[in-house]
């Protein structure tokens, strides 16, 4: 939120995006705008104002659990083991996704251009702090070449997707994670 806004806009962007944190977490990507802008006191107009795009709400909402993540691959870089280094930070990834509801559906390329107004992508920022350790991955022989950043991060969040409806969506994700890594077919 811009320092130069109004003292009331400030509360207001600060109330939607704590009702909207609430909200998502109990009902996921779909919560409805209107309850969000009810439950914060603020008109639905008020909502899209602070937030013009259901994503733009989301990426806020998700800001903070990005924002760990990138940390996280930032840490991880320094690793002795590169390979283990990047799918541990890959497995955060789809652990987040997981237990975060919505932050899947926030990284999903959809086709959709990014918000103008708030572009501090989720995506990006996840490309962007995880590109050094695909790279060291790489140069090390311990990647497939041609994988990207992009790659990876579509997989957690179809396996995010595929996972947020059963009994256990971490440890099922966490199942199809470890199997995506080892394959299909046994170690020979």
């Amino acid at each position: 939120m811009p320092d130069h806004q109004r003292a009331d806009a400030r509360r207001n962007h600060t109330r939607i995006l704590a009702v909207a944190e609430e909200e998502v977490a109990a009902h996921g990507a779909d919560a409805s705008l209107e309850q969000i802008a009810r439950t914060a006191g603020v008109g639905s107009a008020t909502v899209r104002r602070h937030f013009p795009t259901r994503r733009a709400l989301l990426e806020a909402v998700s800001r903070k659990r990005i924002e760990a993540l990138s940390d996280r691959a930032r840490e991880l870089t320094a690793a002795d083991d590169s390979r283990a280094a990047l799918l541990e930070w890959l497995g955060d990834v789809v652990a987040y996704c997981a237990s975060a509801r919505g932050l899947a559906a926030t990284l999903a390329y959809d086709g959709s251009p990014p918000d103008p107004v708030h572009d501090n992508a989720c995506s990006a920022a996840l490309e962007e702090a995880g590109v050094p350790l695909l790279r060291r991955a790489a140069r090390d022989g311990a990647v497939a070449a041609g994988v990207t950043v992009p790659d990876l991060i579509t997989l957690a969040v179809g396996i995010a997707l595929a996972t947020e409806h059963h009994p256990d969506p971490a440890a099922r994700a966490d199942r199809l994670f470890r199997l995506t890594v080892a394959g299909l077919s046994p170690q020979r």
